[in-house]
C-alpha cells in the first residue's frame, strides 16, 4: 500500500508546494549571486538537495508530532464529555467540536442525533485506547518526507542533464514554475475551483513567496 494514502490530498499537495517554492528559491538565488554559471549550477545543485532533504525530516516529525497531538486532544476531550453528567453540557461540547466540519454537509436534526449517538458511546465507557504514535503516523511521515524531497527532482535534473549551466538553471526554473501551475490546477478538484485559476493563482503565489524569500535573503 502507497505511503501517500495515509495523506490527505491537502496535505499532499501542500508538501509538494512548499517543496517546489523551496527549490525555487535556491535555483533563483544562485542565478543571481553567480550569475548563472557553473558555480551557480553546482550551488542551487547542492542548496536543492540539501534544503529540501532537511526540511522533508523536519516536517516529518512536525506531522508525527501534530497527529499525536490531535488524537490525545481528542481523547483528552472524549473523557471530558464522558465524565460530564449534565448532558445538554455534554451535547454542547462535542457540537463545539463537530459542528465546523459538519455543518454544511448534515442538517441540524441529523447532527443532534449523531451527537448524541456519540454521547452514549461514551458514556458506555468505549473511549480511544491508544493516543500515542501508531505504524499509520509513521508511514505518513515517510510519505511527507518523500514528497518534499521528490519536489526538489524537477529542479535537480536540468542542472544534471543540460549544459550550457545558464541554461541548466533557466530550464530548472521553469520547470518549477510550471509544476506550481499543474499542482495548482490539480488541486483545484478538491476546493471546487476553476482549475486555470487555480493554477495561475498558485504560480503567481509561489512566484511571490520566491520573491519574497530572495529579496530577504534565503
Amino acid at each position: 500500500m502507497s505511503p501517500l494514502r495515509h495523506l490527505e490530498p491537502s496535505e499532499s499537495l501542500t508538501e509538494i508546494v512548499a517543496g517546489l517554492i523551496m527549490v525555487l528559491t535556491f535555483t533563483l538565488a544562485a542565478s543571481v549571486v553567480s550569475g548563472g554559471g557553473e558555480d551557480g549550477a553546482r550551488a542551487a545543485l547542492l542548496g536543492a538537495i540539501g534544503c529540501n532533504t532537511a526540511w522533508g525530516i523536519i516536517d516529518a516529525v512536525l506531522y508525527m508530532m501534530d497527529t499525536v497531538f490531535t488524537r490525545k486532544r481528542r481523547a483528552r476531550l472524549a473523557r471530558a464529555i464522558a465524565s460530564v453528567p449534565d448532558e445538554p453540557a455534554a451535547l454542547a461540547a462535542i457540537r463545539r467540536e463537530l459542528d465546523p466540519s459538519l455543518e454544511s454537509v448534515t442538517s441540524v436534526e441529523d447532527r443532534e442525533q449523531l451527537y448524541q449517538r456519540i454521547r452514549n458511546t461514551l458514556l458506555d465507557g468505549r473511549l480511544p485506547a491508544r493516543t500515542g504514535l501508531r505504524r499509520e503516523d509513521v508511514i505518513g511521515a515517510i510519505a511527507v518526507f518523500c514528497l518534499t524531497l521528490a519536489a526538489a527532482l524537477p529542479a535537480v535534473l536540468p542542472l544534471l542533464l543540460i549544459n550550457p549551466p545558464t541554461l541548466a538553471l533557466r530550464v530548472s526554473n521553469l520547470l518549477v514554475v510550471g509544476l506550481l501551475f499543474f499542482v495548482g490546477y490539480h488541486w483545484a478538484k478538491h476546493v471546487d475551483a476553476n482549475p486555470w485559476q487555480a493554477g495561475l493563482g498558485l504560480m503567481a503565489l509561489g512566484l511571490a513567496l520566491v520573491g519574497v524569500a530572495v529579496v530577504l535573503g534565503g
